[in-house]
């Protein structure tokens, strides 16, 4: 706590004042152009990662960056996605999963439902890719089950986003555009999802122009 206390004094006398124009407009109001969903993960941040100030990214967060389809949970995601989406009008929705993801090891991996009841059914929600992992990759070797999991998640998730009547109004009206991204936490890598070539490639490289049928998973190595 000292430590963080120590943070918030820092901010209020030397990052706040230094930044006080920008503090005072959002007083006015929010105008994200980006929803960013992303694990609760303590090792990924978001307004880091792609250097945004305050006012910028609409934030969802929770373990394993998951979104659940239209009316299969009575969590807040339904809320957060309606609300940037009608209310906010973001044009961008990334989710972005992330190397050496606690959620997705408990996913193939499951925990003792009687010590983690809420997680065991938190991960429910996730149900598609442990059965894509299981099913699909049988033949890989259990070390690369998780970097596949991780990568399958994040398509999966955006499935269930399509599920969302906001979100299927705004890609049918071409307002609202969709990305897949992971984050590799030892090298500061974001891979993103690029449905031409069928994988995932380095966001610094052009998106491929050629065509890619079948998926393949493994140009991010965990």
């Amino acid at each position: 706590m000292q430590r963080l206390l120590q943070g918030l004094h820092h901010f209020q006398t030397t990052i706040f004042g230094s930044q006080r124009e920008l503090f005072e407009r959002l007083v006015k109001g929010q105008a994200p152009e980006t929803l960013f969903i992303t694990c609760s993960d303590s090792r990924i941040d978001p307004c880091l990662l792609t250097q945004t100030e305050p006012g910028e990214l609409f934030i969802l967060r929770n373990a394993g960056n998951l979104v659940p389809p239209y009316g299969a949970s009575q969590g807040g995601e339904a809320a957060t996605i309606e609300f940037a989406v009608a209310g906010l009008g973001v044009k961008e929705i990334i989710v972005c999963g992330h190397s050496h993801c606690g959620a997705m090891k408990g996913l193939l991996e499951p925990p003792a439902a009687k010590d983690f009841p809420a997680l065991t059914h938190w991960l429910s929600h996730a149900e598609s890719t442990r059965r894509i992992v299981r099913e699909k990759y049988a033949d890989k070797e259990p070390s690369s089950l998780l970097n596949v999991a991780i990568q399958e998640n994040v398509l999966a998730q955006l499935e269930n986003l399509r599920t969302h009547p906001v979100v299927a109004s705004g890609l049918a009206q071409g307002k609202l555009k969709l990305h897949a991204w992971v984050y590799k936490i030892e090298t500061g890598e974001v891979f993103g999802y690029d449905p031409q070539r069928g994988q995932f490639t380095l966001l610094t490289e052009q998106p491929g122009e050629r065509p890619a049928p079948k998926r393949d998973l493994s140009a991010v190595e965990a």
